[in-house]
């Protein structure tokens, strides 16, 4: 009845999109001339969670499901889906953004107001509600989505006390070579594996975690807070290794204890064209492999965009019920 198929992608929760992709480009263009194709426009934004409605049941069951619960590894895996007529040169410039309607960024929303809604952050990308992810020449050891070396792991805006629920990575064109790698490891997969006293340490609230570099200036800390929160059967996890210091050496231990598990369970994806991978950030950290790019128009491109499952707890930072959470 249906050409979504499951699939086992380095023993990841995978669908295929065949037939039905056909289906998901059509409903992803009849919103596109909305609010003159504004993206971040509320209009906009309310089409696609109508069109949402109109997607095929078993892609929109496929995100239920794991918006109810993500699984071992906290990451869906969806291939095949439509991003258009992607004939423009990958993006070259710092902070770059989709602002204008795409079948890209139409698919992305849809895909958000599925897991509940779409929302970012002023300091980060201008705003915008679809970022595009692109190599920039002189940024290649930025540890964010605009450098190449290796993307160490992390909770997305570990930060922040309104971090995103999920994050969503659409990929309109591969490397060069194909050998970018999206890595993902969830907490679910190593809590067996922490000795009791490293998972003692790391529900301590002895951590502080700095803003990233894509916020710049003034963003502020997130000072004294547990790595693993929440449930102690299913902890909630709050790290970015490249940013988060441990105020002890028992929790400095901790840390590096974690991060050597999270190495050995870690899944690699290469990503092609029509690939949407979603993290649930409230129990995964996702990173990156190096790639060399040629900054010629045909790198890597990834877009992407946040979820928030309940808009109502960030309400004081959104102004005017937006979907962009200001200081």
């Amino acid at each position: 009845m249906t050409d979504l198929l499951q699939t086992d992608v380095a023993e990841e929760t995978a669908f295929a999109l065949g037939g039905e992709a056909a289906l998901v480009e059509a409903v992803a263009r009849e919103i596109l001339d909305v609010a003159g194709g504004r993206v971040d426009s509320p209009e906009f934004v309310a089409a696609a969670r109508d069109a949402w409605e109109n997607l095929p049941g078993p892609l929109r069951q496929a995100i239920r499901r794991f918006r109810r619960h993500s699984g071992p590894r906290g990451r869906l895996l969806l291939r095949g889906l439509p991003v258009g007529d992607v004939a423009r040169d990958t993006p070259l410039v710092a902070d770059s953004v989709q602002r204008d309607a795409s079948v890209a960024a139409a698919v992305l929303l849809m895909a958000a107001c599925g897991l509940g809604d779409p929302a970012v952050f002023r300091r980060e990308k201008s705003g915008a509600l679809v970022h595009d992810v692109v190599p920039v020449p002189g940024r290649e050891e930025f540890q964010g989505n605009a450098g190449s070396a290796l993307l160490s792991f992390h909770t997305e805006n570990a930060f922040h006390e309104y971090r995103p629920d999920y994050v969503m990575l659409l990929c309109l064109r591969a490397d060069h070579e194909g050998v970018a790698g999206t890595r993902t490891a969830c907490v679910r997969e190593v809590l067996d594996l922490l000795s009791p006293a490293s998972r003692e340490a790391l529900a301590r609230p002895e951590f502080v975690t700095e803003a990233p570099p894509s916020f710049g200036p003034g963003a502020g800390d997130a000072p004294g807070h547990p790595v693993l929160g929440g449930s102690w059967e299913d902890p909630d996890l709050r790290v970015d290794f490249s940013a988060t210091r441990a105020a002890t050496t028992g929790g400095a231990d901790a840390l590096a204890e974690l991060g050597t598990l999270f190495e050995q369970v870690s899944a690699t994806s290469q990503l092609l064209p029509g690939d949407l991978v979603i993290v649930d950030n409230h129990v995964t950290v996702h990173g990156r492999t190096a790639f060399t790019p040629r900054y010629d128009g045909r790198d890597r491109w990834l877009q992407r965009t946040f979820a928030l499952t309940s808009l109502r707890r960030s309400r004081g930072w959104r102004p005017d019920d937006g979907y962009v959470l200001v200081e």
